[in-house]
């Protein structure tokens, strides 16, 4: 996986945050890169005249998408970045549909997509990458954000249920988490920031100024992914947390 510049790679979330940041790193690395999200995204003109973004306008919630584009394209290297952006209020304050709006888009996604890696499957050597949320290992959760935690441990532990299938079956596909923690320039990180700042009776950069690790950014997710996908086979762990410092092992 050293040299990406004939390899495929798919980037499930690229219009925005770190999905974009993430697809534009590889498209700089050499990969020719299709870009699925559910409106066109706009990629700079270098990125584009790298090796090449492809557009896929789609939803990848829909259980056909995922059949459908793993099979036209054959990616060498899957990242799913593609969720719901947290309603960012507390629990009185939610409605079931508020709650529960990351079991069914973040987790529904998880679920269809590395079903199909499976049964499609993808060829050996190939990297599937979830993207969850350091969330996930919080053991208070995320208590202004609904089943946002939950439904991110969810994403980790069905990636995991995912790589012990793939070595049942010999398919030799390696499959991992990364969990961001906060990253405040985005459409995701930016509304969470802000509601536990007010919640903690903090500015924003105090707040942030708190925090025990570096702020990510969607040009540092890009690098470390990178990083992930050129990494010998033998050093690949089954989760990684990720910030502004880079990946970390967990467990």
């Amino acid at each position: 996986m050293s040299n990406l510049s004939e390899k495929t790679t798919m980037v499930v979330g690229a219009s925005r945050g770190l999905g974009h940041g993430i697809a534009t790193a590889f498209a700089d690395a050499g990969a020719t890169v299709v870009a699925v999200s559910r409106s066109a995204a706009a990629f700079p003109t270098a990125a584009n005249a790298a090796a090449g973004i492809q557009s896929e306008v789609a939803d990848a919630s829909d259980a056909t998408v995922a059949a459908s584009l793993l099979d036209r394209y054959e990616p060498e290297v899957l990242i799913l970045v593609a969720g719901a952006r947290p309603y960012m209020r507390p629990l009185q304050q939610q409605t079931w549909e508020t709650f529960s709006v990351h079991w069914e888009s973040d987790v529904r996604i998880t679920f269809h997509w590395l079903r199909e890696v499976l049964l499609e499957p993808l060829r050996p050597g190939s990297r599937v990458v979830v993207i969850s949320s350091g969330a996930a290992l919080n053991a208070n959760g995320s208590p202004l954000s609904g089943g946002y935690a939950g439904a991110k441990a969810t994403q980790r532990f069905i990636t995991g249920y995912a790589q012990d299938e793939a070595v049942r079956a010999d398919l030799g596909i390696h499959v991992a988490t990364v969990l961001p923690q906060f990253a405040p320039v985005t459409d995701v990180g930016r509304p969470a920031v802000q509601a536990y700042a007010a919640r903690a009776g903090l500015s924003v950069e105090d707040f942030l100024r708190a925090q025990p690790f570096p702020m990510l950014t969607p040009k540092t997710a890009g690098t470390a992914l990178l990083q992930l996908a050129q990494m010998d086979a033998d050093g690949l762990h089954p989760a990684y947390v990720l910030n502004g410092a880079g990946l970390h092992k967990v467990g």
